[in-house]
């Protein structure tokens, strides 16, 4: 069976992209059981308990992201250094139980997939 990365690298709220991916991971996990989310750069804001979408007139989608255990998608992995770049520690409440790792660790997990979607 296959394995595949969604990486979530664009901010939650400034393009399509982070709806479209939750989407793609939500459609995927109907054929395939092996999904991991990876969240780097500003994809790390997706993760955010305290993100506030009303104030700035949008839907909150990021709330599609506490379902994801009913899908069976339990791999979640963060970047270190895009964490501490953005100001943010491991003390930070996210929507999800990630795992923090340094950016060497994440790219081996990554390269443990067959395919990589990059949202």
């Amino acid at each position: 069976m296959k394995k595949i990365a969604f990486v979530f690298s664009n901010a939650p709220h400034g393009t399509t992209f982070g709806k479209e991916g939750i989407d793609a991971v939500l459609a995927t996990s109907s054929i395939l059981k092996k999904i991991t989310l990876f969240f780097i750069g500003d994809g790390i804001f997706q993760l955010l308990k305290s993100y506030k979408p009303e104030r700035i007139l949008t839907r909150d989608y990021t709330s599609l992201f506490s379902i994801l255990s009913l899908y069976e998608i339990k791999n979640f992995y963060c970047c270190k250094l895009s964490l501490l770049e953005r100001g943010f520690n491991f003390d930070t409440k996210f929507i999800l139980q990630v795992h923090i790792l340094n950016p060497y660790f994440l790219r081996l997990k990554l390269e443990d997939h067959d395919a990589i979607i990059n949202f």
